[in-house]
């Protein structure tokens, strides 16, 4: 019975008398900025003074009710979507409402999905932050983004905000993070991928290894020593110095693993100190020292010079900074030869027992 009355008290009070509710633009979409106008077309004295009050879907907009026939509504979402009009009050209390009008925001689809990384390129220091970046071109509303590593496209982290853009954070990058990755976006109307970005991750090289390869035991003047020089870490191509006595012999550069050899022909002045340097652009970083000292020529009545060398034989060289440590030695002694291996003497005739081929000298991380 009360709603009932209550209409019956409304209806003379709420009246259209041509009042119109004008939305512009009439098909707004997501984000932009939207217009109401309460329009009177046949009341247009100007001693009337009226309020207005913009509605939708029986609530209230903006201040409420104002002298100013216009809203202005600065952005305008999905969910903003709804029935709207507007009322009219006179000074002698009497309300005039607008037809009601559907407005339905319309979103704009994602577009243009890129991925993009901080630091630019794609080239990231190991242990430094990374930042994969991804962005469309176009889109409104809530927008969902999804980073993906490898090609089986293992899911990374999923954030949802209304945004043009969103990151994902790799706070220390490994060399385990060097792979390719890309992103997804989507905003209701179906999914958008970015295409692939490959990062690197660039690694300083390790403290190289130094290795001295000889033909013989007794290595003389006129042999060719091989110097191998290696770091066991480190980002490729790497660029190898080898040294003596902290002079240059040449250099020589590895655009993948193993290393880098140069090969020296003995003569006198080759006694000394050996080093060799690796750098891939990241800092360089010198191996430990060998020293050698070589003495005299082998004769040609030498028996030595005849042994067969079908197999190579190692004999590492440990380098350390301890005062007293065997150092090897070349020497000519016709009978009792041999080399320092271990901080042990092995005597010729062990030597021929074991088919001497060659004989390594290498510096070691102590």
């Amino acid at each position: 019975m009360l709603p009932r009355l209550l209409l019956l008290i409304c209806a003379p009070l709420c009246e259209s008398a041509g009042l119109l509710l004008i939305v512009s633009p009439s098909h707004p979409t997501e984000g932009s900025p939207v217009t109401l106008t309460c329009k009177m077309p046949s009341l247009q004295s100007s001693d009337a003074q009226f309020q207005f009050c913009f509605f939708r879907d029986a609530q209230a907009l903006g201040p409420g009710w104002s002298s100013s026939p216009k809203l202005q509504i600065a952005n305008m979402w999905k969910e903003d979507s709804g029935s709207y009009w507007c009322e009219a009050q006179t000074m002698a209390s009497k309300v005039l409402r607008s037809w009601r009008s559907q407005i339905n925001v319309h979103r704009v689809p994602v577009a243009d999905v890129s991925l993009e990384t901080q630091p630019p390129g794609g080239q990231v220091m190991e242990g430094d932050r990374l930042v994969l970046i991804c962005s469309v071109a176009m889109g409104t509303g809530d927008i969902t983004f999804l980073w993906y590593k490898g090609a089986i496209g293992l899911n990374l982290q999923t954030k949802t905000q209304r945004s043009l853009t969103a990151e994902y954070e790799i706070p220390t990058a490994r060399e385990s993070d060097a792979e390719q990755y890309y992103c997804v976006a989507e905003n209701g109307y179906g999914p958008r991928p970015s295409g692939l970005v490959s990062i690197t991750v660039r690694i300083p090289v390790s403290r190289p290894i130094l290795m001295v390869r000889a033909p013989r035991a007794q290595a003389v003047v006129g042999d060719v020593l091989k110097l191998h020089c290696e770091a066991l870490r480190g980002s490729y191509p790497i660029l190898y110095w080898f040294y003596h006595e902290d002079v240059i012999l040449g250099s020589s550069s590895a655009p993948s693993g193993g290393g880098a050899s140069f090969n020296l022909s003995l003569t006198a002045e080759h006694s000394g100190n050996y080093s060799c340097e690796a750098n891939n652009g990241l800092g360089a970083q010198r191996s430990e020292e060998v020293t050698l000292n070589f003495t005299g020529r082998r004769s040609t009545r030498d028996p030595l010079r005849s042994l067969p060398s079908p197999v190579p034989q190692e004999f590492p060289y440990l380098n350390s900074p301890t005062p007293g440590q065997l150092q090897p030695t070349y020497e000519n002694e016709p009978r009792e030869q041999s080399v320092a291996v271990h901080g042990r003497q092995q005597h010729s005739s062990e030597q021929k027992a074991q088919k001497p081929w060659g004989h390594i000298w290498r510096t070691r991380f102590p």
